[in-house]
């Protein structure tokens, strides 16, 4: 038989999981995901201010990657159009990083315990890589369209972003929604910014 305690710390952590993983109701408007998860406003504030990488930019590409699914994944190939198969790569998470640049980001900042299933953790990937990204390529972060394209096919791979038609697509909706994004958060950022007593 459970104590009252144990049932009251066992409640609890699920409901601090519950409130750290859950998707948010709206992921279209970052007022109201800000509202929803104030600590994530915390974490992409942070990162803005430790690797320059704007929020709205942050949301967007987190938007684009996994709609705010924690335990995202790309979904699995299939042979002869029916059998389920391997999935096509190693992305997971908010992020979608894989596997090797993940580990790659976990080494070059120390961030050891990272997650990609984390907001926190994978904010902060987002802003370690795009900082990359401006060092590498000369990108600005403030660039949406070509901070993504870099993003979703990599360094090395970037200068060939212009036969990619896909891509471009890709790249031009997180660009739109980072607009949207950064419109919106003007409205909320002065509310925001005050300070909150929260536990989550």
């Amino acid at each position: 038989m459970i104590s009252n305690n144990n049932k009251n710390f066992l409640f609890l952590f699920l409901f601090l999981l519950s409130a750290c993983s859950s998707i948010p109701n709206n992921t279209s408007n970052s007022c109201k995901i800000f509202d929803e998860k104030y600590l994530w406003y915390k974490h992409s504030k942070k990162v803005e201010q430790k690797w320059g990488t704007p929020i709205h930019i942050q949301l967007a590409i987190i938007k684009m990657e996994s709609d705010f699914d924690w335990l995202a994944k790309p979904p699995r190939q299939r042979l002869f159009k029916i059998i389920p198969f391997k999935r096509p790569s190693s992305s997971f998470g908010y992020s979608q990083a894989v596997k090797g640049t993940w580990e790659q980001y976990k080494n070059e900042t120390g961030n050891k315990f990272a997650t990609r299933a984390r907001y926190k953790d994978s904010v902060d990937f987002i802003g370690w890589y795009t900082n990359k990204t401006k060092t590498i390529l000369k990108i600005p972060l403030q660039d949406a369209f070509k901070q993504y394209i870099a993003y979703h096919e990599g360094w090395g791979n970037y200068k060939y972003f212009k036969k990619n038609k896909k891509v471009i697509g890709l790249a031009k909706k997180v660009e739109k929604q980072s607009k949207i994004y950064k419109k919106q958060f003007i409205k909320c950022s002065n509310s925001l910014s005050k300070n909150k007593y929260i536990i989550f």
